[in-house]
């Protein structure tokens, strides 16, 4: 069964929705974003999240000391890394959590991207999109089949088209975020429709 990450949770509001719907993971933006949230703020969420769903935070080339900070006060679970973050430093954020934080290293698709490159990565997981947080899909049949590493599906998935992506590409997980928004905020109806679609 394909698992469901939302990203962008930014208002207590929306922690109550996903407690409704339980998605596998949440995603708190502490990257430069019309979604990015404080520390402070991520804290009350994570607070308020049920315990069942895994939160993930996500960064652009962010100082080290920050996401393990977060990690070690329990505010997120997974590290989501959208920069130019290389293999030494996944490897020492591991090192300097015990290997308990859980990473995501996220892949801006194109033509001149070779996947098979990232299947020996030291990340838990890859993610899959046209762009930090584009909301557009990129061309699918960049992905290869033969790909052994686990990944996150993301970039302008919605209602219409998530059938197609689990179908065709048995992702890991489906990430989504501005398909379920409404004027920039997370809308309970669009997230009980698609959660209803995939279950």
């Amino acid at each position: 069964m394909v698992k469901i990450k939302i990203c962008g949770l930014k208002r207590l509001e929306d922690v109550g929705i996903v407690n409704i719907y339980k998605p596998d993971y949440i995603g708190f933006v502490f990257a430069d974003s019309k979604r990015k949230v404080s520390h402070e703020l991520a804290y009350e969420m994570k607070n308020n999240l049920n315990s069942d769903i895994v939160s993930v935070g996500v960064f652009v080339d962010a100082d080290m000391d920050e996401i393990i900070e977060l990690f070690n006060q329990g505010i997120i679970e997974m590290a989501q890394l959208h920069g130019s973050e290389s293999e030494e430093y996944i490897k020492n954020l591991k090192e300097n959590t015990n290997d308990k934080l859980k990473i995501i290293n996220a892949i801006e698709m194109s033509n001149e991207k070779d996947l098979l490159a990232y299947e020996d990565s030291i990340a838990d997981y890859l993610l899959l999109d046209s762009g930090k947080g584009s909301g557009k899909t990129f061309d699918w049949s960049l992905i290869r089949k033969d790909l052994k590493k686990e990944f996150f599906l993301a970039g302008g998935i919605n209602i219409s088209n998530i059938n197609k992506a689990i179908d065709e590409f048995n992702p890991y997980a489906i990430d989504l975020s501005s398909s379920l928004e409404t004027d920039g905020f997370k809308d309970e109806n669009k997230i009980k429709e698609i959660m209803e679609v995939i279950n």
